[in-house]
């Protein structure tokens, strides 16, 4: 198969990728062991799953779920729930399709869509891509801000040049990277695991929260808060199950080198891509449920005081507010998990830059360019709200939430597709989705749809 779609030398600033496997140079480049006990060979596909759920623990998810239990204490974690399971239905539907088809997403979108169709997927798709990277850089300037006490405009601008640090990385091979990653992500979980057993939260009623209630789909906030359990339910859904997170993983699932002419290995392949996959979005599942029952433990009826990072910072040294337990050290910690997954999303959102782009235009450009272009595009209305309002955090917040809602709205443009392709015999063939399989996923299609009709509406009318 690798001779088929020969990677071509590069010549041009701008190359056409039209024959070119996703992400040619790291493609089929990890040995996985044919031999061995289950372990072995688990440990070997490990990795992708990592990169994968970076996506569902950036800072896009922090304001939400921070707010969404200060504002509601534990009832949201049902949503956290409902989410991660949908997030693990989509991924696994993904890697499948990456791993049987050799192709990513976006070049099975492009494919079996006309020109005006697929340009169209690809415009919804940068914009996703867009707010994601807006999601990075708010989160990545407020923890520079409150570790160094840098002036946010200076914070803001210095996240620009993260290209260096993700162009050092790719130097190191990608196993490295998926290394360098996991680390980000343990270091992430220690550190909520850490404050969360420090507040100690109900236990009863937190469990409780993860049994589904209607409440979550009002459109009317509570007394005392900011914002409708309808609105974060949304953001909670946007900021968990991301739109570029389904491209990244159909291409990054190829980096281990299969037979492709034994269907017993694409098969192995497939179970061992499930596996990885849902253990890290377990991981992420934990992580956002930690953010949320740590706004419900120490932040709930103090939720005016916890609206933005800065706030949530300041909090966890306020005794009034976090009691007992408020220490500077935990606010220093809460800011360096804060710039850990910062970074981490940063390292996986310049990889589908490069996914979409190749996928749906069949270019290719050097990746630090592409890396240029989509940090420049995400700067450009952060700057701005930082300049109007004066580098005020609660103002940068709102831009993050609001962002995240767009990505809710966005993300049933890619499941539509993945859904399909992965469900239909005639491109899978007997590696096509089981029937129950494709209920669920157009379940879940339909759900976040009927969600943000329901969120379009109350924007439209006030409600």
């Amino acid at each position: 198969m690798q001779d088929s779609k020969s990677v071509k030398p590069k010549h041009h600033f701008v190359e056409k990728a039209d024959d070119q496997l996703s992400l040619s140079d790291v493609n089929s480049s990890i040995e996985a062991p044919k031999d061995g006990s289950f372990w072995r060979k688990l440990l070997a596909y490990s990795g992708p799953g990592a990169l994968v759920a970076v996506g569902y623990m950036d800072p896009g998810n922090w304001v939400t779920s921070v707010a969404g239990g200060a504002q509601y204490k534990y009832t949201l974690l049902s949503i956290v729930l409902v989410s991660s399971l949908m997030a693990m239905l989509l991924q696994y539907m993904a890697g499948k399709l990456g791993i049987v088809k050799q192709e990513d997403l976006a070049q099975a979108t492009r494919d079996r869509t006309n020109k005006a169709g697929g340009i169209i997927l690809w415009i919804m798709t940068e914009l996703a891509l867009i707010c994601t990277d807006i999601a990075e850089v708010i989160g990545g300037a407020i923890a520079l801000h409150l570790l160094f006490g840098w002036s946010m405009i200076a914070s803001v601008l210095t996240t620009a040049f993260d290209v260096v640090l993700l162009l050092l990385l790719m130097k190191f091979g990608f196993r490295k990277i998926e290394a360098i990653v996991m680390t980000l992500i343990i270091t992430i979980l220690a550190i909520f695991a850490y404050l969360v057993v420090l507040s100690r939260p109900e236990l009863s009623a937190m469990f409780g929260g993860y049994l589904p209630q209607l409440q979550t789909l009002s459109s009317k906030p509570a007394v005392g808060a900011s914002s409708s359990q309808l609105t974060l339910t949304l953001g909670i859904i946007g900021a968990t199950v991301m739109p570029h997170n389904l491209y990244l993983h159909s291409s990054i699932s190829q980096t281990r080198k299969v037979d492709r002419t034994d269907k017993s290995a694409i098969k192995e392949a497939v179970r061992f891509m499930t596996w990885d996959s849902n253990i890290q979005l377990s991981l992420a599942f934990v992580i956002n449920s930690l953010l949320l029952i740590l706004g419900a433990s120490l932040f709930f009826g103090h939720a005016d005081s916890v609206g933005a990072f800065g706030d949530m910072y300041r909090a966890l040294g306020n005794s009034d507010i976090a009691g007992a337990i408020a220490s500077p050290v935990l606010s220093t910690l809460f800011a360096m998990a804060l710039l850990a997954s910062g970074q981490n999303s940063t390292i996986t959102g310049t990889l589908t830059g490069e996914i979409v782009m190749e996928g749906f235009l069949h270019l290719r450009i050097p990746m630090w360019l592409r890396r240029v272009i989509t940090r420049g595009i995400a700067l450009a209305p952060v700057v701005v709200i930082t300049l109007m309002y004066g580098g005020a955090e609660g103002r940068l917040d709102k831009l993050m939430v609001d962002s995240q809602v767009f990505l809710a709205i966005a993300l049933p443009f890619t499941m539509a597709p993945l859904v399909y392709f992965t469900s239909s015999k005639k491109i899978m063939g007997d590696f096509a989705n089981p029937k129950w399989v494709a209920i669920l996923g157009w379940i879940s299609f339909a759900i976040l749809t009927a969600l943000n009709i329901l969120s379009i509406y109350q924007q439209v009318t006030g409600g």
